[in-house]
């Protein structure tokens, strides 16, 4: 608990030092991180600002997703953050989608970054924070636990809208598929060996509104991932001792858009889904060295006419609904009730 409250007040204390200092690029220049900017960062914080989450599954972005989010972040600033790359996001943001009024990029190299004042400095500043995709593993070992970590999470609470796209939406989840092992693990090998080391699950990181009991996957359809999320659940289940974990998938070039009260709608240019896995009961068999055993797990499409509300997680007007079925790690779809 001691410890805690010192994180905290050592955040706190960045978080404050650092807002009385100005933002300027040649303050931010160290070999932990990389720093870009565009845009007018001398423009006023936005007046307003919305709670909302845009969950992203990888690929095309949806260029109607992010006005919604902008909208809710009253076009001011973004801050993208990465740990892979350098400024092509922030460009294409800024000059292809348009409406914030300045875009910024910091690309972790280290965790020492994660406790930098200057780096904290500018998340204090976002209006909205667009977490990129590339590998989650990084994410999770350069920021978990961390002055940055905290400030995430401050920023959450304060009102601000969030983003995640591929590995970026992976990580906010209560729960998340980690790729600790350095890999990507398909659903084949998760079925085939659910407590297997491939299935590295992280939690206790990011708290997001409404994503306490959830865990995330992404470039679903495409990659064939609803067994692994199955397997997922299945896990984050045991782990947490509790029946109600959710998993949520989203396909490639589609978004689930969040509003502040958990109601979410899918924008897609791909016709795409969002994927809701809802066992509401444990695996029948769940051991090392076995084959997963997981039966009548309702799984439903959250398609662009579907409402999805995550207070609850029910869907109005679902795109599809089946009933998943596994029996020594083979998987079955079946027409759902």
């Amino acid at each position: 608990m001691h410890k805690a409250f010192r994180r905290f007040g050592r955040t706190l204390g960045l978080l404050l030092a650092a807002a009385l200092l100005p933002v300027h690029a040649q303050s931010l220049q160290d070999p932990g991180f990389r720093y870009y900017e565009v845009g007018d960062l001398d423009a006023a914080p936005a007046l307003h600002t919305e709670p909302a989450m845009m969950l992203m599954g990888g690929g095309e972005w949806v260029p109607a997703a992010f006005q919604w989010w902008l909208q809710r972040a009253g076009h001011g600033r973004v801050v993208i953050l990465r740990a892979s790359g350098a400024d092509d996001l922030q460009d294409r943001l800024y000059r292809d989608i348009g409406g914030a009024a300045s875009v910024q990029t910091l690309v972790f190299d280290s965790r020492r970054a994660a406790e930098d004042p200057a780096v904290l400095r500018v998340v204090a500043a976002a209006d909205a924070i667009f977490i990129a995709g590339g590998d989650q593993s990084r994410y999770i070992r350069f920021w978990k636990g961390t002055a940055l970590n905290d400030a995430l999470n401050a920023h959450v609470r304060a009102g601000r809208p969030i983003a995640g796209t591929s590995a970026g939406l992976a990580i906010l989840g209560g729960y998340s598929y980690g790729a600790l092992d350095g890999g990507s693990v398909t659903s084949e090998r998760a079925l085939r060996d659910p407590m297997g080391s491939a299935v590295t699950l992280d939690n206790d990181f990011l708290a997001m509104p409404y994503l306490a009991n959830v865990i995330t996957d992404t470039h679903f359809g495409k990659r064939d991932r609803l067994g692994r999320l199955i397997v997922f659940v299945a896990r984050a289940a045991q782990q947490a001792g509790r029946v109600d974990m959710v998993g949520i998938g989203v396909d490639e070039d589609t978004a689930l858009c969040v509003e502040a009260d958990g109601r979410g709608r899918v924008l897609s240019n791909d016709e795409g889904y969002a994927w809701l896995v809802m066992p509401r009961h444990t695996a029948e068999r769940l051991r090392d060295g076995e084959p997963l055993d997981f039966h009548a797990i309702p799984v439903t499409g959250v398609g662009s006419g579907s409402l999805l509300h995550l207070d609850g997680f029910r869907v109005e007007d679902a795109a599809f609904r089946m009933t998943a079925d596994i029996r020594e790690g083979g998987l079955e779809l079946a027409p759902g009730p």
